[in-house]
């Protein structure tokens, strides 16, 4: 596709037509602050802090949902410009009741982040009172309304990313909120708890239940890695601290999953530190079971296996593998009954 050209701070640079001046500051490293633009999804232009001065125009601009035109004069740094990202900030920060010292997010947070950039120390409107109360009764997710911006951030990344239509914008005017079907509780509403929205709130309205008090952004270390449940090899970052895992998020722009994860990726991490979990095999000796070896358990394991083929035959043995299991550990499961043992009885629970 052929390129077109614009203005940008003064210098010509190259578009794709059909890209949001956003999107051509971004290609041309030039930051444009965003709060509800959610890449890969609609823009919505709806929290207005990216706006830009465009030649011409008789307001400032979404840069998120302005498209690039050839000929086209953009600003991106006027003091205009920034007086206005500062007001919007401080609407922002007055609509809600955003206590950094107590908040989850503190230190990942963009609106934070923002009132530092525009040296906002002082609040110039009056704090909005909360008007529903902070949702904890499901297991995964805490929901503080008070802390909602409203960007739709979260109703994007459910609708238009892993599209489960969960949730969606309701109400108007102030008591505008983001709600489930028939605005009832997370637990009994259309949600898996796959936690995208959690993923992409900008804010501290949606912060992961389990890890709550477990460590500040800059206490942790973060570790990538393969997510162990099932073949598809999603890439996630587990969030350390004093060597356990606070919490899990997905790895942005990697493949294959592209930031999702599943509810088990994301918060199915705990059974690690669960005080029931074996530590040793156990063989059941006179209706009861004892502590064994690894050798041990193996070695009884094999003698019943060849046992039964000495007396029946290969095929009198079969296998059941898990089929969300990784796939390395599904080939060797086949491969162990194929060429070792000498059949074909190989199957897994998805079929079942």
């Amino acid at each position: 596709m052929s390129k077109s050209t614009l203005s940008l701070d003064g210098k010509t640079v190259e578009f794709t037509p059909g890209q949001s001046i956003l999107e051509v500051a971004q290609d041309n490293g030039i930051y444009i602050p965003t709060l509800c633009h959610l890449k890969g999804t609609r823009a919505t232009g709806s929290c207005r802090i990216c706006v830009v001065e465009v030649k011409g125009a008789r307001t400032l601009m979404a840069s998120c949902s302005t498209p690039a035109a050839p000929g086209m004069e953009v600003s991106t740094n006027t003091e205009m410009i920034h007086k206005t990202r500062k007001l919007i900030t401080e609407l922002l920060i007055s609509s809600g009741t955003h206590n950094c010292m107590t908040c989850e997010s503190n230190g990942d947070c963009r609106l934070q982040d923002l009132a530092y950039r525009y040296g906002i120390t002082e609040m110039t409107f009056p704090e909005s009172p909360q008007l529903y109360p902070t949702e904890t009764e499901n297991p995964f997710i805490i929901r503080d309304f008070g802390r909602c911006i409203l960007c739709g951030r979260c109703v994007q990344a459910c609708n238009e990313v892993v599209v489960n239509r969960a949730i969606d914008l309701g109400y108007r005017g102030s008591r505008s909120k983001v709600v489930t079907g028939g605005d009832g509780p997370y637990q009994l509403s259309d949600c898996v708890f796959c936690g995208q929205c959690v993923e992409v709130c900008p804010v501290g309205a949606l912060t992961a239940k389990k890890a709550k008090g477990l460590g500040r952004p800059w206490e942790v270390k973060k570790v990538r890695t393969t997510c162990p449940y099932c073949g598809v090899g999603c890439q996630q970052w587990l969030h350390m601290k004093d060597g356990r895992i606070a919490k899990v998020t997905a790895v942005e722009d990697a493949m294959p999953n592209q930031g999702r994860l599943c509810v088990k990726g994301r918060f199915a991490y705990d059974f690690i530190y669960s005080e029931d979990r074996l530590k040793t095999p156990l063989i059941k000796e006179n209706g009861d079971f004892r502590e064994a070896s690894w050798d041990e358990a193996l070695d009884l394991v094999a003698t019943k296996f060849k046992d039964i083929i000495k007396k029946d035959g290969p095929d009198a043995i079969a296998g059941v593998s898990c089929a969300r299991s990784i796939n390395e550990d599904s080939y060797q499961m086949q491969k162990l009954f194929r060429a070792v043992i000498g059949t074909n009885n190989i199957d897994h629970c998805a079929r079942t």
